[in-house]
């Protein structure tokens, strides 16, 4: 309880105990439901169960407004959670200790302070929220979605990893890779969100007046962008984006952002484009 409570991960002997208890029937009911994840092969299947018991032995998942937080469901989580560190230490997940699942989408109020000094508070509509040295919250409606790019659980772990770095900034902790110098990470990442930012800015203009751009008629558009257009939001959320992208719908942005792919590849270890025909 007390390693728990600081957040720091399980150890060898516990996470062994979790692997075991893990109902195969169950593990392969979760990798057939994430198409992402069925398509690894049998190390990799293998590396992600092992990182899988390690987040169960590590956090605890708890259900909000009521919800029950089944077997199913836990695994679920922790498979999608764990596939960003299926070839990184698990000490980046360290750190908080908690897992929070809301049957959908909740509402999270916020404050912002204009550039005139002005503070507004509203009320905003979320699927996921990761909190600097707290918990990570999600709704499980969206944890089940993967359509196009997206996908909730990569996207709030990656918030995780860039908060280990101190700033949620783009730049994750770089410090166990030493092929990769921040001043070149800093460079890829702010020219692929100018490059980011600019084709989004194409693509709005290109809507027509009589298209609501909030609207699902304005997808056609937005779907030649090679990202959520909610990557252009800044540079937390384009490394959020760009790494849900990475792992499960990776050749668009493979094509429209080859360096910035490259060097998510250099970090995360992984070839997504080989695991995909």
């Amino acid at each position: 309880m007390l390693r728990w409570l600081k957040g720091r991960g399980a150890n060898p002997s516990e996470v062994a105990e979790m692997q075991a208890r893990i109902d195969p029937d169950l593990w392969r009911q979760v990798l057939q439901t994430h198409p992402f994840l069925a398509a690894l092969d049998a190390d990799e299947t293998a590396q992600l169960l092992a990182r899988s018991a390690w987040l169960l032995a590590s956090k605890t998942i708890n259900g909000a407004q009521g919800l029950d937080v089944t077997d199913f469901m836990r695994l679920s989580i922790a498979a999608q959670a764990s596939l960003p560190i299926l070839n990184l230490t698990p000490k980046l997940y360290e750190g908080w200790d908690e897992i929070i699942v809301y049957p959908a989408g909740f509402r999270i109020p916020r404050k912002r302070l204009d550039e005139d000094g002005v503070m507004h508070e509203y009320v905003e509509d979320a699927a996921g929220e990761a909190w600097e040295g707290g918990p990570l919250v999600l709704s499980w409606e969206d944890a089940l979605l993967s359509e196009g790019g997206f996908n909730v659980v990569i996207h709030e772990f990656a918030h995780k990893l860039d908060l280990q770095s101190g700033f949620a900034d783009g730049m994750p902790s770089l410090a166990a890779h030493g092929d990769l110098k921040p001043r070149d990470w800093r460079r890829i990442l702010d020219d692929s969100l100018d490059r980011f930012i600019a084709a989004v800015d194409a693509v709005e203009a290109a809507i027509p007046h009589d298209v609501d751009p909030e609207s699902e008629a304005a997808d056609a558009w937005y779907g030649q962008l090679p990202l959520d257009p909610y990557a252009a939001t800044d540079e937390a959320e384009f490394f959020a984006v760009s790494s849900e992208h990475f792992f499960v719908d990776p050749y668009p942005m493979s094509e429209a952002l080859p360096e910035w792919f490259g060097l998510l590849q250099a970090y995360y270890r992984q070839d997504t484009l080989r695991r995909y025909p």
